[in-house]
């Protein structure tokens, strides 16, 4: 097919050698299969934040670092330069977050590098070389879904181990090839410990998977692995090799409202008083 002019810099640096056909075209991006050499690989073209109907993007930026000062001020003041920078970093974040989770032992399709807006990375296949289907188009039985939702399970566990929540899991942002799940789109990725919507994102993603799943293996519907993985996470005791059960028992506890109150006020008594030490201090001696 006609090379599109998005791709077109990446033809003429001889980073890919023919653009064979769009794959699919989605909320943020339009995805082609190119060869490269020998190889047939996908070009994802990132739309431009204009044409994104991503919703709420600041929520999953919230968090996002940036080392360049220059470039953080300027994203923050939205200018001219700031936008494009604030482009640059979503494209990239799906780059650094595939090679983060993949270093964690998550099953992410192979970067290969994010060019002028374009990432660049392997084509996942069936066993039969085409493309492999979306979770979403896969029927299977209840042993089945069982095993590949304890591998997700498990693989969300890794993710929140690296740091990560996807931010946007869904059956139809995970892939199914011959050896099981595949974890794709991950430029909403975000902050675990950075973003204050993490834990609402990853139950959020834990649960859609879960009611997938479940519609092959009904059982899954008694489970909580969201509260579970969280909250072994937030007490510092999710390690990428803990056993997850999907049991968790809610505190249902009330507060002790008085005894909060006491604490708030014994912690403003004492503060005072070391203000009224600081001022005596900072007072000259009488003669």
């Amino acid at each position: 097919m006609k090379i599109p002019a998005r791709l077109r810099p990446l033809y003429d640096d001889g980073l890919i050698d023919e653009v064979l056909y769009q794959l699919m075209s989605g909320k943020e991006a339009t995805v082609y299969v190119v060869r490269s050499g020998d190889e047939t690989r996908c070009a994802k073209v990132y739309k431009e934040a204009a044409k994104r109907s991503f919703k709420q993007a600041s929520k999953y930026q919230e968090g996002r670092r940036t080392k360049n000062s220059r470039r953080a001020r300027a994203m923050e003041k939205g200018s001219k330069f700031g936008r494009k920078q604030v482009e640059e970093a979503w494209q990239n974040a799906e780059v650094d977050a595939l090679y983060r989770i993949a270093r964690a032992g998550v099953r992410v399709p192979q970067p290969y590098g994010c060019f002028d807006g374009v990432l660049l990375m392997e084509l996942v296949t069936d066993e039969a070389g085409e493309v492999a289907p979306r979770l979403g188009d896969v029927d299977m039985s209840a042993e089945q879904a069982l095993e590949d939702h304890a591998m997700m399970m498990h693989y969300i566990q890794l993710m929140l181990c690296a740091g990560l929540v996807h931010g946007d899991l869904s059956e139809f942002n995970v892939l199914v090839d011959e050896y099981g799940p595949v974890v794709i789109d991950l430029p909403q990725a975000v902050d675990a410990a950075a973003n204050n919507n993490a834990q609402a994102m990853f139950a959020r993603d834990v649960n859609k998977i879960t009611s997938y799943y479940a519609l092959f293996a009904p059982q899954l519907k008694q489970t909580n692995y969201a509260s579970e993985i969280w909250g072994l996470y937030e007490d510092g005791e999710l390690q990428p090799e803990t056993e997850l059960s999907g049991l968790f028992e809610e505190d249902l506890h009330s507060a002790d409202v008085d005894a909060v109150l006491l604490e708030i006020k014994a912690a403003m008594a004492e503060e005072a008083a070391r203000q009224e030490r600081l001022r005596e201090s900072e007072e000259p001696d009488q003669p």
